[in-house]
């Protein structure tokens, strides 16, 4: 479940458009932008290897942060947008945007599997597909999971996982209305291989 918000440092950007945010590429920064809460946009600058370390530690975009800007009151934001080079693949420009705990917002939470020694399928040697690695829900931003579980105990070869068989958190649910798939354990290659000829030879 959501733990201690991180806190994320900034300075304010002087001057707008992209003459300064060249500028803060060269000065080794990352330019950005903060909006919402009926509030005007504040540019920002963020130092290009301290934002780099958050990229690189994953789930960037799922994660409420506290951001510290000097001069500003600290505010909590969810990012909703990195840009990045074409060709290098690094970051040129940052979104957050101003949200309160009560707030409802809609992110991609990831998925876990557990109990895999439990599940009969997989001890046959079936294979757990995962369709979904990560599944798009309405939270409370002040109560963001870190994470949803998904238990395999019991689960047979041709078993199929919706999302309507996981338990999620409370005050969380689907932005999709309907009981999409998770995850599906199939049959070994081989006992494939083996149904197929048995059909091909009564056919």
């Amino acid at each position: 479940m959501a733990g201690k918000i991180t806190d994320l440092i900034a300075t304010v950007r002087t001057g707008t458009g992209k003459g300064a945010a060249r500028q803060s590429r060269r000065d080794g920064n990352v330019p950005g932008i903060v909006y919402g809460d009926g509030k005007e946009p504040l540019a920002i600058d963020m130092k290009y290897y301290y934002l780099l370390k958050f990229l690189k530690a994953g789930r960037f975009k799922q994660r409420l942060f506290n951001l510290k800007v000097e001069g500003q009151e600290d505010v909590h934001v969810i990012c909703r947008g990195v840009q990045r080079d074409v060709v290098k693949d690094l970051p040129t420009h940052v979104d957050f945007m101003r949200i309160h705990d009560e707030s409802r917002i809609n992110l991609f939470i990831h998925v876990t599997f557990e109990n895999h020694d439990k599940a009969p399928g997989l001890k046959r040697g079936g294979a757990l597909t995962i369709v979904r690695p990560e599944v798009e829900l309405e939270v409370m931003a002040g109560d963001i999971p870190d994470h949803i579980t998904v238990d395999l105990s019991g689960r047979e070869i041709g078993d199929v996982i919706h999302i309507n068989d996981v338990v999620l958190p409370s005050g969380a649910k689907p932005t999709i209305n309907r009981n999409f798939v998770i995850a599906n354990i199939g049959a070994p290659s081989g006992f494939v291989s083996a149904e197929n000829e048995e059909a091909a030879a009564e056919a």
